[in-house]
């Protein structure tokens, strides 16, 4: 059975939060709940915490799929070196903006939600995880005459495999003539224009 990477369960739950964050947010402000300065800070934390989370990193094994214009942010991300890629940094950074966001019910989801992402990217840390950019792989040039065995010799329209095997056996046998040669049409073509 596979090791487990944290990072990406941690990834997934970090920009639900910050997502969370924003719609609690939004909800306390527009709410003009009693503290409600509380939830337009979430708000910042929020947007932050998506815009640091959306570029998913590589797995150690198999493929990862890109999220939608990830590139972009990506380079973003990638700029900051150790202070993105190292997730202990991450783990302290989320946990410490989760932390005024709890004091309001609007956004105390986005908070517990938030906290949980910082212990994910803990375990993480802990077990050696560190985030990595997807670069795109260079394409190769498919070969031309790589994936050809061998011309076709029959002209088109061809009859299926099984029907040119057995004639190709009943002609070895029979007849003996080359495969490559004339073809006689077994029923009479007549031209009638009417």
């Amino acid at each position: 059975m596979g090791q487990i990477e944290w990072a990406m369960w941690a990834n997934e739950q970090a920009l639900a939060s910050g997502l969370i964050l924003i719609t609690g947010g939004i909800v306390a402000t527009a709410g003009q709940f009693t503290q409600w300065y509380f939830g337009a800070y979430s708000m910042y934390p929020g947007v932050f915490v998506c815009l640091l989370e959306y570029p998913r990193g590589k797995r150690a094994k198999g493929s990862t799929m890109e999220r939608c214009g990830q590139k972009y942010m990506t380079a973003v991300v990638k700029l900051f070196g150790p202070l993105t890629r190292n997730y202990y940094i991450r783990a302290i950074l989320h946990l410490m903006l989760s932390v005024p966001a709890g004091f309001l019910l609007a956004t105390i989801l986005g908070t517990a939600c938030l906290a949980i992402a910082s212990g994910i990217y803990l375990l993480a840390a802990v077990r050696g995880e560190q985030w990595t950019p997807i670069e795109p792989k260079p394409k190769e040039r498919p070969q031309v005459g790589g994936t050809i065995k061998q011309p076709p010799s029959d002209p088109p329209p061809r009859p299926p495999a099984e029907a040119r095997k057995k004639r190709s056996e009943e002609e070895a046998a029979g007849e003996g003539a080359s495969p490559g040669g004339p073809q006689t049409n077994p029923m009479e073509v007549t031209d009638e224009v009417v």
